[in-house]
């Protein structure tokens, strides 16, 4: 993710900081949920976010289907989940934010719920055994409100004079369906998008198809590969649409036409070539879809990967030229997207990377050296990056530039104490064993003393864990 707080606003100044090979091993699965307390399902067990996530069962598949009326800002939806028990459940939790619920029903049958702040609570009419699948719908409505708090800005679905989007980290899915909402639970999904007609209606994936009847257009969007919750989005009102392929995989790009057509056409429109770029670097593309969204509003000054459809605020371009936003976010769909963070604290395994690799497109480019951006922040001992940690930031730090750049930095020495051959293959490997799951810290430097022969723990406290400049 890009968040232009004041040292981002260098990166879109300059270019300090602005989000395979077929697997070695079977692809990584999902950290197996934790079993509940039998009073207290909400929350998934990540240390940052208690109440985040929900336990006792595992979502492999979301239908989400919405109507939004950008006249009236009202949204209406039905989503259906495809989960399976991780413990016997006589009760479960979903988080939906807002939304007024119509009904809800477990398999063929009406269930009993009830709310409490942004938990769903929804009681079947027979217990649900472990290990069975079962599926939930939701049927809901309402105007859409979005989060504002001072750590995260504001996030989720944000209505537009035209339409809406969405946007948002570490949370904005519950502002728009029902869902279980961390990283820990990754999903497929099916979304259709009905806006009125002549509106685009934007998501992730593959567009199947669109169809419009009685003055309204539904758009078609499937995600195949395991998608986070937050990594969904929506992109509703009047944008320019320019559709291609590339490798053999189609190229959907949204621009808000309320932006003059110009230099941010031209740099979104390199999406591809930066991804090729990176593949270079990381291994095959992991996904089947290429794209971007860039919207106009002033609300939001950030960009954020959207799983194979970045959504990006126009403020980058502010001063012209910015390729390293979107190669921040192309990185991202490696590094955050297939491969996601177990729990919140590893998050500079997202930023970190990505940060890493806009350097290394920087440099390919024509501009500084890796070495360069290395030497520039280290001689300044004032920098407040030295003052968190990045490998256990804190809640309150996740997004601050340590965890990008200093995370970057980490990677940067890696790469001078093994060496390039193993340093971009340790890279490599990880993206492809850890394609479509979960990683954690640990993980990252049990591959690189694996891949390297050496022993690292010395390296990565110093960078990771300790106050202070190493």
């Amino acid at each position: 993710m890009d968040r232009v707080l004041r040292w981002v606003v260098v990166a879109v100044a300059a270019v300090a900081v602005s989000c395979t090979p077929a697997p070695t091993k079977p692809l990584f699965t999902e950290r197996q949920i934790q079993p509940s307390a039998v009073d207290n399902p909400a929350g998934i067990g990540d240390p940052y976010f208690p109440k985040y996530g929900n336990s006792g069962y595992d979502v492999s598949r979301y239908t989400i289907k919405i109507k939004y009326d950008p006249a009236t800002k009202r949204l209406t939806g039905h989503t259906s989940i495809t989960a399976v028990a991780t413990e016997q459940l006589t009760r479960f939790h979903l988080d939906f934010h807002g939304l007024q619920v119509e009904q809800v029903r477990v398999g063929s049958a009406a269930a009993q719920h009830t709310r409490d702040g942004d938990e769903l609570i929804i009681v079947p009419p027979a217990a649900i055994d472990a290990k069975k699948e079962f599926q939930v719908e939701v049927s809901y409505q309402g105007v859409p409100t979005p989060f504002s708090s001072p750590g995260f800005g504001t996030t989720g679905f944000l209505s537009t004079r035209d339409g809406a989007f969405v946007i948002g980290q570490p949370e904005s899915a519950t502002t728009w369906f029902p869902v279980n909402d961390h990283p820990r639970d990754k999903a497929t999904y099916r979304i259709e998008v009905t806006v009125p007609e002549g509106a685009a209606g934007v998501s992730n994936g593959l567009l199947e198809g669109k169809s419009t009847k009685d003055g309204w257009t539904t758009w078609n969007w499937v995600v195949n590969s395991p998608m986070a919750s937050y990594l969904s989005t929506l992109a509703i009102g009047d944008y320019r649409i320019v559709e291609g392929t590339h490798n053999g995989k189609p190229v959907f790009t949204a621009i808000a036409n309320s932006i003059p057509s110009g230099q941010i056409d031209k740099d979104i429109a390199r999406t591809a070539e930066i991804a090729d770029f990176l593949a270079s670097k990381f291994g095959a593309y992991p996904f089947d879809a290429y794209g971007g969204i860039v919207v106009d509003d002033d609300r939001v000054r950030i960009a954020l990967e959207t799983q194979t459809r970045p959504i990006y605020s126009d403020v980058f371009w502010t001063r012209g030229t910015n390729t390293t936003v979107v190669a921040h976010e192309i990185a991202h769909q490696w590094f955050g997207d297939s491969v996601s963070v177990d729990t919140w604290e590893h998050i500079w395994l997202n930023e970190g990377f990505a940060t890493y690799a806009q350097w290394m497109w920087n440099e390919h480019s024509g501009g500084p050296k890796i070495q360069a951006e290395f030497d520039s922040r280290y001689a300044d001992r004032n920098n407040r990056i030295w003052e968190v940690p990045p490998g256990k930031p804190g809640r309150e730090n996740m997004f601050s530039a340590s965890v990008y750049q200093r995370g970057g930095m980490t990677l940067h020495a890696l790469r001078k104490e093994i060496g390039d051959e193993d340093f971009f293959k340790i890279l490599q490997v990880w993206a492809a064993e850890q394609r479509d799951g979960l990683a954690t810290t640990t993980e990252f430097i049990e591959l690189s003393e694996r891949v390297s022969g050496e022993q690292l723990d010395d390296l990565f406290d110093a960078w990771l864990f300790e106050v202070g400049r190493p």
